[in-house]
């Protein structure tokens, strides 16, 4: 079981010092840290989260510093329940072992935001619609995002174990094979029914 930290650097980030003291202090083998020019994408952030393994623990300064929003937020904590990961936010004073901030609920209040994936994809569909519809898209670009966007979006939607059904709506794609190609694309590894060498016939043959 690995302690994790996670620090964007901002500038209003006037608690850095104190932030790595204490998660340090706290026993964290490693303290991962994001420059603030990369905080749309956050490299850092996501290759933090597919190194974490089930047990593991990652520390975090506070939520607004680790995720873009509520949306984000939602994912994070569902994909936390699911790989049993106990997260810790300093300044939140949020525990969801009930350990350090011992004083509420917090484990009941982490799961009910957890619940909330399924609300968030319904509000992204209906937010992808509506754009469609006020302005073109960019061509070979589903949904008016950028590419590099939507295939991150793909490849977080499929992690967190939504179905490839509700995956394949929201891309935008004209086949479930393209979302199959983005998932080669960034290697990740199929839990669906699917083998890697199966869904390849299948985008090679679409090809044909």
């Amino acid at each position: 079981m690995a302690k994790v930290g996670y620090i964007l650097h901002t500038a209003q980030n006037g608690s850095y010092e104190a932030d790595l003291e204490w998660m340090n202090r706290y026993g964290c083998c490693t303290v991962v840290e994001e420059l603030e020019e990369h905080e749309k994408l956050r490299p850092q952030w996501k290759q933090l989260l597919s190194k974490l393994r089930r047990g593991d623990e990652i520390i975090v300064t506070r939520f607004s510093n680790a995720v873009r929003g509520v949306r984000e937020l939602s994912f994070f904590l569902e994909y936390c329940r699911k790989a049993m990961l106990r997260i810790i936010s300093i300044h939140d004073r949020i525990d969801s072992g009930d350990i350090l901030f011992p004083k509420g609920n917090t484990s009941t209040f982490l799961n009910v935001i957890a619940a909330l994936p399924a609300d968030i994809v319904a509000m992204r569909m209906a937010s992808t619609h509506v754009k469609r519809l006020q302005k073109p898209r960019k061509p070979n670009t589903p949904s008016g995002r950028s590419k590099l966007e939507r295939d991150k979006t793909i490849v977080n939607l499929y992690k967190s174990g939504h179905p490839i059904d509700e995956i394949w709506r929201i891309s935008g794609f004209r086949s479930r094979s393209s979302v199959f190609r983005i998932l080669l694309k960034y290697g990740v590894s199929f839990n669906r029914g699917h083998s890697k060498e199966e869904i390849q016939r299948k985008i090679n043959k679409k090809k044909n």
